[in-house]
């Protein structure tokens, strides 16, 4: 506790305020552009205000005061209006003091707009309280655990700070707020069907502690804990009461078929309901091998159709379960209860690709990254077996992590969703011979030969099949784009369909002009998407195989972020008979608001697991690549005009805001297609 700095009393509250009113007076008077210079002194003074017994109190009194003097002038900061929860807690466990207490200080706001003391022109006391119950809904470990010892370590007494102002804003917002909107969170992402499920787990952990809390009061909140608990500890009456791995095997022992019909119908449906697999499930499961199909179909909740595949190739299911199915591994069987579903089995080269699967040797470099990544239980061949049948199971649910890869993580989307012996392949070539070769242009491309990817660390945040391959596939990606070098095109136009596959579309256009960045023929680029895309336009032509496109990000203010892979998957009517677009993005979490009234959606117009969808106009929007086929034209004299016109609208008002091109300057033409 040495170097920790000393944390004051009550007692010294007055004197650490007459310095911070002194440091705020200061920075009032500062002109705007020398306001950052002088915000250093308030943010100290702030801290140590923070660290002090009401120090919480005090500083939301003031928060007025601190906004007016301009302590968050030159940030996102400065429009409450457009912050999101899900960031806050990157902020809030940052190293740097200045970034923590930015973020501590707009908490305190929220909390005075929400209380009603605090009258604030861009945001209403109703958003300010929704704000703060999604902060703390997805923080809650803030709330409840003490410090890691990294976090200690790189933060210091910052780790006890963010946790004093987590207990003051739960005390003020009510715990009932935080749990209700904990669980909605919860579902949302649940019905995006994601691979990694792990923080999920954590939260219905920290809902599972807030309910054995005598000290904390729900009230009538939580009501839906049960069925997430539950999915988790207590399915079915053999685990009820959460006994333990050795009870349980003890009890199955001891039943009958008709109890063993209970439990399996029981683990199914809690399955496909939530997308989450309890440990106890894949006890019953490996139980069940030798107690017949029946049983064992059961419990995986299987169609006609699935059920079909299980008894078609039996000693490969089952293989598969003994080597990848582990109380430690639970989402292994929904992932194969899945690939069973998609009949991909009845593809001649797959059940083969699966058996080398199997007995599959890896390299001892793969077993060390499997090892580091999820531990030595199960064995690295159970953990790949485990990423294999999610990825197979799931092809929507890939997600690239907090890395800069989501060209690979589409790349392995796409060949399971379209491809999965191709995928097999891939995943082979990678974890036996720490190598993958693709081909350019007739030319070899060696992931060991080219060390160099878009990606500087190696990703550690992802499914154990994405962990391997996206190495490899991200160096490929980057050395196919550095022999683009000195064409006068975007190198997607080369690199997509070599990279992704045979069925990119030879066809390509380009919102934007490469060389400056403008906007280029936005109305031509738009009338080419509808006729390729459009049903009404190119003669209802369904979409065939999954394409590659990429799109503009905008945050929740309409303001340009980058640009995104994603992959186009259909064009159709949702419910409400609104024509929409629906695509993957893999970003871990689809849902986002784009601004300008752009809500991507995951759920509740028609989406399967896994999907995004916008209407087809705010989808058209936000685009600015895209891949057709040149030989099935669409009729372009036939797109609607004011549909253009509403897009180009969304387009000014958003990403390409900035991107007009001056008055009489003339871009070059994209290329034609080949």
């Amino acid at each position: 506790m040495s170097n920790e700095e000393h944390i004051p009393g009550g007692g010294e509250l007055n004197a650490l305020l007459a310095k911070l009113d002194d440091a705020i007076q200061a920075l009032a008077q500062t002109s705007t552009f020398a306001k950052a210079l002088k915000s250093g002194r308030v943010l100290h003074a702030a801290r140590r205000v923070l660290m002090a017994e009401g120090g919480c109190e005090v500083l939301e009194s003031r928060l007025p005061t601190l906004e007016s003097a301009g302590i968050f002038e030159g940030s996102d900061w400065a429009h409450p209006q457009i912050l999101l929860p899900a960031l806050a807690k990157h902020s809030l466990t940052a190293s740097a003091t200045e970034t923590v207490m930015l973020e501590a200080l707009s908490e305190l706001r929220m909390m005075a707009v929400a209380r009603g003391h605090y009258q604030h022109p861009s945001i209403s006391q109703q958003q300010a309280h929704h704000h703060l119950t999604q902060v703390l809904a997805l923080n809650l470990e803030l709330l409840f655990m003490p410090p890691s010892e990294a976090e200690r370590t790189r933060q210091g007494n910052l780790a006890l700070l963010t946790r004093r102002l987590f207990q003051y804003l739960a005390d003020g917002i009510g715990y009932e707020h935080i749990v209700d909107k904990l669980i909605d969170e919860i579902w949302r992402i649940l019905e995006q069907r994601p691979i990694q499920v792990d923080a999920v787990k954590q939260m219905i952990l920290q809902i599972a502690a807030c309910q054995a809390n005598p000290n904390i009061e729900l009230g009538s909140s939580g009501q839906g804990a049960d069925r997430l608990i539950s999915s988790l500890f207590g399915t079915t009456n053999g685990c009820r009461e959460d006994p333990g791995l050795d009870i349980y095997q003890q009890r199955l022992e001891a039943m009958d078929n008709v109890a063993l019909q209970y439990e399996a119908t029981g683990f199914a449906r809690a399955m496909h309901d939530t997308g989450l697999v309890s440990p106890y499930h894949t006890q019953l499961v490996r139980f069940l091998l030798d107690r017949g199909d029946h049983l064992l179909s059961e419990a995986l909740g299987l169609s006609s159709t699935g059920r079909d595949c299980l008894l078609c190739y039996r000693e490969l299911v089952h293989a598969m379960v003994d080597l990848g199915v582990h109380p430690q591994t639970p989402q292994s069987l929904y992932g194969l209860a899945l690939l069973l579903e998609r009949g991909i089995l009845y593809q001649p080269p797959v059940a083969p690709a699966l058996w080398r699967q199997v007995a599959l040797p890896l390299s001892p470099y793969s077993k060390q990254r499997l090892h580091i990544a999820f531990g030595d239980t199960p064995s690295p061949e159970a953990r790949l077996m485990e990423g294999v049948l999610c990825m197979l199971g799931q092809p929507l649910g890939v997600g690239q992590g907090n890395n800069p890869t989501c060209q690979s993580a589409r790349a392995l989307s796409m060949w399971s969703y379209n491809d999965p012996d191709y995928l097999l392949q891939m995943v082979a070539w990678a974890t036996r011979d720490d190598e993958i070769i693709m081909h350019f242009e007739g030319q070899p491309v060696s992931s060991r030969e080219n060390p160099e990817g878009v990606a500087k660390q190696l990703p550690i945040d992802l499914d154990p099949v994405s962990l391997l391959v996206v190495p490899h596939l991200d160096r490929i990606y980057a050395e196919m784009g550095r022999r683009c070098i000195g064409r006068d095109a975007d190198p997607h136009r080369w690199i997509n369909p070599e990279f992704h596959g045979w069925w990119t579309g030879r066809g390509f256009r380009i919102a934007v002009d490469i060389a400056t960045g403008h906007l280029y023929r936005l109305d031509e680029f738009l009338r080419h998407f509808y006729a390729s895309y459009h049903p009404f336009y190119n003669g209802n032509q369904p979409l065939i195989h999954p394409q590659p496109a990429g799109i503009a990000v905008t945050d929740s203010a309409a303001r340009f972020i980058g640009w995104h892979a994603i992959t186009l998957l259909r064009v159709s009517l949702d419910p409400q008979q609104v024509m929409r677009m629906y695509f993957f993005n893999p970003n871990n979490d689809s849902g986002q608001d784009w601004g300008d009234e752009v809500v991507v959606s995951t759920s509740g117009h028609g989406e399967r697991f896994g999907e995004s969808s916008l209407p087809f106009e705010d989808f058209a929007s936000r685009l600015y690549i895209f891949h057709y086929d040149p030989l099935e034209p669409g009729d372009l004299s036939n797109v609607d005009p004011q549909s253009i016109e509403t897009v180009i609208a969304k387009v000014q008002r958003s990403w390409g805001a900035d991107r007009q091109p001056p008055e009489g300057l003339q871009a070059a033409p994209p290329p034609t297609d080949f």
